[in-house]
């Protein structure tokens, strides 16, 4: 460099010649560009996007985060988009799911979780009118895939088969497609618009759906390149008592199909629910809304009760009578049809192979209960006699027999959510796609979870979550309309800018505004840093809302 280029790009120094000429305060009037304060680091400031907790808990695997940041920015078709990357069914989830993603919620232990399951029922039914056609799918292949069972699995599985370009042939053993969809979820928790359109959005896809095509034998299907058993827990368990085969004794399945399907069925006046799962609270608040006494009788107290806790609030605020820490013993009839139950009261033990509490029969302590009907809601098993002998069932398929058959949903994982259920058709999905054009299992890299700790709250005021308004209750016990109503879109708005984002840029700017050495710049929606001037001193880290920036050991 010669000497009149480096007197050029030197800074210039500044010389007082006397106080006058001084400012009037501490102020740099020249360049300090030359003081390279990144020399000082031994901490270095990285963008790490992180794992929020919502979306580490969620089944399906969905960018809950990411749609809840759409909905601030009022892309709502943009936000039901992102959820059907991994769910087909945003409408029906955020209706039934339990949402364990709000469990796990930061913003839970500050004031109140994100109101995600209305945030994603919001999306969907801003989305209602949209043109599934119009979804990206792969051109047409040859290979042809038989899904049987209509249930979450079974539409998860064949949505994303068709979006890989398959054909893909769905049959179903009832008149109308859903599985337990349709039938063992009541109307006043899913209403069947819902469930209609998003079906539809599936078969625009080119799914094909056979109705009253009960396959009783998988070999029946042979001429498919490949099979997905699908068919969920629908068989339900017996009581194992005495006088339980009288008229009058019917499974919760059997009971909420004839409701939900014909609309109707005759019960009388006392209705006696025996069970403690989702499918007994809802044969519950069913019995309910048909004109009758209803009495749930659970073995275990409340604290061990499987069923979503909203669902057992609402049952027995509606006027469902819930008796804790009894059993049946036997059923008593008369005329050939029930008349009355014996129980005997429980007490709690020691955990059982389940981990709650075993219930153990109090000697001398039965009673009796007058009843019409006795629904037994004990739970479900897989009906898996449609399989041959010595053929089990798995998410990556087997070859039996010449044909390549995968399970999906409750046949394999006994999760028994409908949430659960999307992600196992989902995987096995990926699976067929595998075995078909090769690869390796998809795998995410692992992210650092963030914890509420690692937030800085100082820019989140508190404030109540928003919740979603119901039907008055006169209302909801006389029909099966919705309960739960959808939030407004400002109301929707408003919740989603509750959300921490966390682990993910807001693009608030407060590293650009805080740093000292004016070091970071933003270029669109991304930042950089410059390593020159940054001394790292961790300003940038700490007024993080999110936790998005960390701070890691020079050299490492």
């Amino acid at each position: 460099m010669t000497p009149q280029e480096k007197a050029t790009t030197e800074p210039k120094r500044i010389i007082f010649e006397h106080e006058r000429e001084m400012p009037p305060m501490v102020v740099s009037l020249g360049t300090v560009l030359f003081n390279k304060t990144g020399t000082w680091r031994y901490l270095r400031p990285i963008y790490e996007e992180k794992m929020s907790p919502c979306n580490n808990a969620c089944p399906a695997g969905t960018n809950i985060q990411g749609f809840i940041h759409l909905i601030r920015e009022r892309k709502f078709v943009e936000a039901w988009r992102l959820i059907k990357e991994t769910n087909p069914l945003p409408g029906v989830c955020g209706r039934v799911c339990p949402h364990p993603c709000e469990l796990e919620c930061n913003r839970r232990k500050y004031d109140e979780a994100i109101s995600i399951h209305a945030l994603e029922r919001l999306a969907a039914d801003s989305a209602f009118n949209e043109e599934a056609s119009e979804e990206l799918r792969l051109p047409r292949r040859k290979e042809r895939i038989a899904i049987v069972g209509s249930g979450p699995a079974g539409l998860s599985c064949a949505y994303f088969l068709a979006k890989e370009g398959y054909q893909v042939t769905v049959f179903e053993a009832l008149s109308a497609v859903g599985g337990m969809l349709r039938v063992g979820i009541p109307k006043y928790r899913l209403p069947r618009e819902v469930l209609d359109k998003e079906i539809a959005n599936i078969e625009a896809l080119g799914v094909s759906f056979k109705t009253n095509s009960k396959i009783q034998d998988i070999r029946e299907l042979k001429d498919y390149d490949a099979v997905v058993v699908a068919i969920g827990a629908q068989k339900s368990r017996r009581l194992n008592i005495p006088g339980e085969d009288v008229a009058g004794v019917i499974s919760g399945m059997e009971f909420l199909k004839e409701v939900n399907l014909d609309g109707k069925t005759q019960i009388g006046k006392n209705v006696i629910i025996i069970g403690g799962g989702n499918t007994a609270i809802d044969a519950a608040r069913s019995a309910l809304r048909l004109g009758a006494k209803s009495t749930l009788i659970y073995r275990r107290s409340r604290e061990e009760m499987p069923a979503i806790e909203e669902e057992v609030e609402a049952a027995s605020k509606e006027g469902v009578e819930i008796i804790y820490l009894a059993s049946p013993t036997k059923i008593i009839a008369q005329a050939g049809r029930v008349s009355e139950v014996e129980f005997v009261k429980m007490r709690l033990g020691e955990p059982d192979e389940t981990g709650r509490k075993r219930p153990i029969p109090i000697e001398g302590s039965e009673f009796t209960r007058q009843a019409d009907t006795v629904i037994a809601a004990l739970g479900e098993e897989a009906d898996l006699s449609l399989l041959p002998k010595g053929l089990e069932l798995s998410e990556s398929g087997v070859n039996f027999d010449g044909m390549q058959v995968f399970g999906g949903g409750d046949v394999v994982t006994l999760a028994g959510r409908v949430v659960d259920a999307i992600a196992s058709g989902r995987r096995t999905a990926n699976a067929i796609v595998r075995y078909f054009q090769g690869g390796e299992p998809e795998s995410k890299p692992v992210k650092k979870l963030v914890s509420f700790e690692n937030i800085n709250t100082a820019y989140f005021p508190h404030q109540a979550a928003v919740k979603p308004s119901e039907l008055p209750l006169a209302e909801r016990i006389s029909s099966f309309a919705e309960i739960n109503l959808s939030i407004s879109v400002e109301d929707g708005v408003r919740e989603a800018e509750r959300c921490f984002s966390c682990g993910v840029c807001r693009q608030c700017d407060n590293c650009l505004n805080f740093c000292p050495e004016v070091a970071v710049s933003r270029r669109n929606s991304t930042y950089e840093i410059n390593y020159d001037y940054c001394k790292g001193c961790g300003i940038c880290a700490t007024e993080c809302p999110g936790n998005v920036i960390s701070l890691v050991e020079e050299g490492r």
